[in-house]
């Protein structure tokens, strides 16, 4: 039997062991003291010692630095676990959400409804029937699930929530301010469009907090579901294009059938709009090329990850599929106002973004009036169903209503019906279109404002020279009427539309400053897409494209007396909470023009006898009864011939402009721009009248005060900075009456008359100019009196009669024309006027003479119209009683 260890043993045992540890913590101890005692003394040098890369190698290489290794990273795994784990608890209240239980509660049809200002609905926004329907597994076609797996996310199978490299690619080019990168898988992006799509929008350091959310998340989520029920979720919440959020609606509404029966063409093209759905939209024209690139690139995607082969691939790239798409109109069956509520729309995902929009639920209030637009409708429809359209060549139109004082817009139609076939749901309103002389006013607005000392200042009154400025303009410049009118007032040439004068404005006023107040009128898209922004002098009579909304606006900021308001078309937004959105605030208007120089404009577009030359007196549209307005029109030249109309018109509590053309530009037949006039006089008169007048906002009579420190000179107006003398003197010059031009050498003097005549230096040819009264033309000679020219002649005779009749002579007068008709001629004896004819031809007369008659003598003077005179003599007069 074994003998059991004494105690003596054992603790001999432990002692040596507890003498082993203190030996090797004392040689740990020398080690250490000798190697503190070979490092320099000074704490700097110490530690740069300590930095030598071989000594660094040497320590991590060792059992000491290997063991220090494995410490610092334990530490930190635990401390990183345990970080996610706090995390992962933080957030995991927020999973609740996305149960699929909880998730069909919160995905369900919504709809967003869009009023008038006074609460009649306009629109209600649901897509087709089903605009948001959460389908199952079954009711999603196997080719959509693999067109957004192929193109969003091809590991998806494979891995496990998020992507490592792709994430960390993203963030850290957000963070360094480049383009904003995906990386997100198809999870990532689910959890992102439930929980943050108010936030996604976040970049930078700001969107970190989210990004580390949607991760914790996304992990959490594929441990509680499987794939294909994630990629169901994801099918049943992404956007796809306008408020059809999940591929049901989406394939009801693009295609006209259920999810699950979508072909391999018809899934690609849905699994190419979720990346951007507002520009893939399929009803966004201008988006269709790159929409059909990206469908290609789904399906070469599907091809090379086994899904489809390359014969299916190549037959769907064929398929015209966009034919194929459900017009648009058909989801409108029901919309009032349809270009407007559209417009409205686009404007709320700029500025709420498409997810807010997208989901729906707003209600939105506009600012449309649906009386007026109802006017608008009917006055459109009017002028189509009458001969003027076929007549003058034009297909379509367009017309917009702003109220004056508050910049909202209260009637628009973008084209001659939304329904009508190939250009109808086009809005000719915010096209691009060259508003030809309709943008003079806004030229002249410039003009009038105070120019600097040493520059001509200028009022109604006030003359440019309609003559040929080629020169300046660099390239042949006509007036309508293909005739030069020499100085004429800028009443006139603004009224009836005189190319030159308006040209000449904007070369006084500069190319630059005046283009700037025509946008800073609210005009901000003229002159501004592609060359047009070089586009010079040619801007002075439309020779750039404007939207017809903006037009308005500038036109509704003259009406403003210069002042500038921002244009509205939204009065209030709320979501299905309640909540307030979006408001409109009337803001501080901002003056541009002085109002002198606005009055004078109104006072001339206001002036019918001004116009009458071209427009006739009281034209339609113009001289609207009960109702006085500030009117312009304008007509765009293409090739010599007109393509578009224009009509714009204002008042201090409305503005308006209608366009009539073609969508494919093409030139008119019979182009003049009064045409737009009926729909003018329908709308304006029918809005002021029977709309603001029962609101207290518009009165009969209505119109502008004279601004202080207006000048009235007879029927012109000039403004307080506008000097009489400034730049002109007065001297006297000789006219022919006849010709009502300069006298020469050949004038007869009972043609001439001496009139006081301006003298100014013209600002675009820098020549003396001189400018006559009563119609009198200073620039030219008299060229109605020749050299060749014949006298009229006049020649008399007479015969006495015998006894009592001795005293009695009967008188005859030749009387005959030379180059000019005669004009009258006068018989006289002694000097003493007897007859008095009127035109030409041989006159005999009775005549008793005098005893004081006797020896005098028988003359006869003649003048012609050219103011030529002759004189003819006959025999004297024998005897009187």
């Amino acid at each position: 039997m074994a003998k059991k260890p004494s105690r003596t043993r054992k603790l001999n045992l432990y002692s040596n062991l507890s003498h082993t540890r203190r030996t090797k913590k004392d040689l740990k101890s020398r080690k250490k003291a000798q190697y503190l005692a070979s490092l320099p003394k000074h704490p700097v040098e110490r530690f740069f010692y300590r930095l030598n890369p071989k000594r660094q190698w040497k320590y991590w290489t060792s059992k000491e630095g290997g063991i220090m290794a494995l410490k610092v990273v334990g530490i930190s795994i635990l401390a990183f676990v345990i970080l996610i784990g706090a995390l992962f608890i933080f957030f995991r209240k927020d999973l609740d959400a996305i149960r699929p239980g909880e998730l069909s509660k919160r995905i369900q049809t919504t709809a967003t409804t869009y009023y008038d200002r006074n609460g009649t609905v306009l629109w209600i926004d649901t897509g087709e029937e089903n605009y948001k329907l959460v389908v199952d597994d079954s009711g999603l076609s196997k080719y959509l699930k693999q067109a957004t797996v192929a193109i969003e996310d091809k590991n998806f199978y494979s891995e496990g929530g998020i992507s490592i490299t792709g994430t960390l690619r993203a963030a850290i080019n957000n963070v360094t301010g480049g383009s904003t990168q995906g990386g997100s898988t198809l999870t990532q992006q689910l959890v992102k469009q439930v929980f943050f799509a108010d936030q996604a929008q976040q970049r930078g350091l700001a969107g970190i907090p989210r990004k580390v959310k949607e991760i914790i998340l996304s992990i959490e989520v594929e441990r509680m579901y499987n794939k294909n029920q994630i990629l169901d979720l994801y099918l049943n919440e992404s956007p796809y294009g306008g408020r059809r959020n999940g591929a049901e609606s989406a394939a009801q509404t693009y295609f006209g059938k259920p999810a699950k029966d979508l072909t391999i063409a018809e899934a690609a093209l849905l699994a190419a709009i979720p990346q951007d759905p507002s520009y893939f939209n399929p009803y966004n024209v201008s988006g269709h090329d790159a929409l059909i690139q990206r469908q290609h690139s789904v399906l070469d995607n599907m091809v090379e990850q086994k899904y489809i082969t390359k014969a299916q691939a190549e037959t769907a790239k064929k398929y015209p599929i966009l034919d194929h798409i459900t017009p648009e109109a058909d989801q409108y069956a029901n919309i009032r106002a349809p270009h407007f509520v559209q417009m409205v729309r686009s404007e709320l995902i700029k500025e709420l973004g498409s997810a807010t929009v997208g989901k729906g639920g707003l209600k939105v209030k506009t600012t449309l009036d649906i009386r007026i637009q109802t006017k608008l409708e009917s006055a459109m429809n009017d002028e189509f169903n009458s001969y003027i359209p076929a007549w003058a060549g034009f297909t379509n139109g367009a017309a917009t209503v702003e109220d004056t004082k508050t910049g909202q817009i209260v009637a628009l139609l973008g084209s001659r019906d939304f329904r009508y076939p190939g250009y109808g749901q086009d809005n000719a309103a915010t096209a691009y279109l060259q508003p030809g002389s309709s943008v003079k006013p806004l030229v002249y607005s410039e003009l009038f404002q105070k120019k600097p000392n040493g520059m001509t200042n200028y009022g109604s009154g006030s003359k440019l020279n309609d003559s040929n400025i080629n020169g300046i303009y660099g390239a042949p410049l006509f007036n309508a009427d293909r005739k030069f009118l020499g100085p004429i007032t800028i009443r006139s040439a603004l009224a009836t539309s005189r190319n030159i004068p308006a040209v000449e404005a904007m070369y006084i006023s500069g190319v630059k400053p005046t283009l700037d107040v025509i946008h800073k009128l609210g005009a901000t898209s003229y002159c501004t897409q592609g060359d047009e922004v070089n586009v010079g002098l040619a801007a002075a009579i439309g020779g750039c494209g404007l939207r017809q909304i903006d037009l308005v606006n500038a036109y509704a900021s003259l009406a403003r007396q210069g002042a500038y308001k921002p244009q509205s078309t939204i009065l209030e937004v709320k979501n299905s909470s309640k909540e307030v959105l979006k408001k409109w605030t009337d803001t501080a208007p901002v003056q541009v023009v002085d109002p002198q120089s606005a009055y004078i404009v109104a006072n001339i577009l206001n002036d019918d006898n001004a116009r009458a030359p071209l427009d006739g007196y009281h034209a339609l549209g113009m001289d609207i009864p009960g109702v006085k307005t500030a009117t312009k029109t304008g007509t765009s030249d293409k090739g010599g011939s007109a393509k578009d109309i224009w009509m714009a018109s204002y008042s201090p509590a409305l503005t308006m402009a209608v366009w009539f053309g073609n969508s494919d530009a093409s030139i008119l037949k019979n182009g003049t721009s009064s045409l737009g006039g009926a729909i003018i006089a329908k709308v304006m008169g029918y809005a002021h009248k029977e709309v603001y007048a029962p609101q207290g906002l518009w009165k009969t009579g209505d119109w502008y005060t004279m601004p202080k420190g207006i000048q009235l000179i007879g029927n012109d107006v000039y403004p307080a900075w506008w000097n009489k003398t400034q730049g002109q003197s007065t001297t006297k010059m000789t006219f022919d009456k006849v010709s009502k031009k300069k006298a020469t050498a050949l004038t007869p003097d009972g043609a001439k008359i001496e009139l006081d005549v301006s003298k100014m230096v013209d600002p675009i040819t820098k020549k003396d100019v001189y400018i006559a009264p009563d119609g009198y033309d200073a620039s030219k000679d008299d060229d109605v009196h020749k050299a060749s020219d014949v006298m009229p002649s006049v020649t008399l005779s007479w015969t006495n009669g015998t006894g009592k009749n001795s005293n009695t002579y009967e008188v005859t007068v030749t009387v005959s024309d030379g180059t000019f008709p005669v004009n009258g001629a006068q018989v006289l004896i002694g000097g003493t006027v007897v007859k008095t004819l009127t035109s030409s031809g041989t006159t005999s007369f009775s005549y008793t003479a005098l005893k004081t008659d006797a020896a005098k003598p028988l003359t006869a003077t003649v003048i012609d119209t050219a103011y030529y005179t002759a004189t003819g003599t006959g025999p004297d007069i024998l005897a009187g009683n």
